[in-house]
């Protein structure tokens, strides 16, 4: 079970913060990329998640693009860290190759792609269409869109990272949530079909999946898993410092719950066993009894 930084509806053209910027690029060791120097544009990243790796990344010397639909916290964050602005909605494809086209104009490169931005909408099958729709647009066609614009580049030069923010409800579930664990898993598959399809032509692809983290779409959040997600929940500093930790790699999870990978061996292994573990726990969030 999980939550992603928030990002809502169609948003405005982009906006610059800070100078503009052209490094020498990242170096490039093994399976490792080298933040120092790297061009990196982050989805959703004007709080929670998206926010602290735009932090994490630009302190160890990444030249970083802060998207958001929100302007004046892409801005915010972008200025903090001297980095650059692009305000716009990412689940529409025209914008998705505007971010792009912006970040190699600005940057002369792109190397590490975060599709960070989400929706966490709540609700059972009668969510009303609108809600899915949504979630469908931004947990999995933003990732679609943003890896359409940068694959043909990234394959032409031999190298690209793609790290897809999921969530653990994209490999479990999340109970009280339709809309957003069946795009979560959408979007866990999409990853998986990335790192399966390019990763023999230097196209690193990873995913993101936290169980509950300290963010503003938590904080919103309701549903009988609120619960269960705050007792564990991490801070978005701490999310980062795990992603860093696996950007030295090319391990296609990152889990940093690892408690998650315990779970997801279990369904795995005997389906009928989990969902029926799963099925006890909504009878307990049912009557109250989290």
């Amino acid at each position: 079970m999980g939550a992603a930084p928030q990002h809502h509806g169609a948003g405005p053209q982009h906006h610059g913060a800070g100078p503009e910027q052209h490094g020498t690029g990242p170096q490039h060791h093994g399976a490792a990329l080298q933040l120092n120097g790297a061009a990196v544009v982050i989805t959703g990243g004007g709080s929670g998640i998206g926010a602290a790796l735009a932090r994490r990344f630009a302190g160890l010397g990444a030249q970083v693009v802060v998207n958001d639909l929100d302007t004046d916290a892409a801005r915010r964050v972008a200025y903090e860290i001297d980095g650059l602005a692009f305000s716009g909605d990412v689940a529409d494809p025209d914008e998705a190759d505007r971010l792009v086209d912006f970040t190699w104009d600005k940057l002369g490169a792109l190397d590490l792609f975060c599709a960070n931005a989400g929706v966490a909408h709540g609700g059972d099958a009668t969510a009303p269409d609108a809600l899915w729709q949504q979630a469908w647009q931004v947990n999995v066609m933003a990732h679609v869109y943003a890896s359409r614009a940068l694959l043909p580049r990234w394959l032409a030069r031999g190298h690209g990272r793609f790290l897809a923010t999921v969530s653990a409800a994209g490999m479990l579930t999340l109970l009280g949530k339709a809309p957003y664990a069946v795009t979560k898993h959408a979007a866990f598959a999409y990853a998986e079909w990335l790192r399966a399809t390019y990763a023999h032509r230097g196209v690193v692809v990873q995913a993101l999946c936290p169980q509950g983290v300290q963010t503003p779409m938590l904080a919103r959040g309701t549903g009988p898993s609120r619960g269960l997600l705050d007792r564990t929940a991490i801070t978005p500093e701490r999310v980062a410092d795990h992603v860093v930790e696996a950007l030295a790699g090319d391990r296609f999870l990152i889990l940093p719950h690892p408690e998650v990978a315990t779970y997801y061996a279990r369904r795995g292994e005997d389906p009928d066993r989990w969902l029926g573990g799963m099925n006890r726990l909504q009878q307990k969030l049912e009557q109250g009894r989290p």
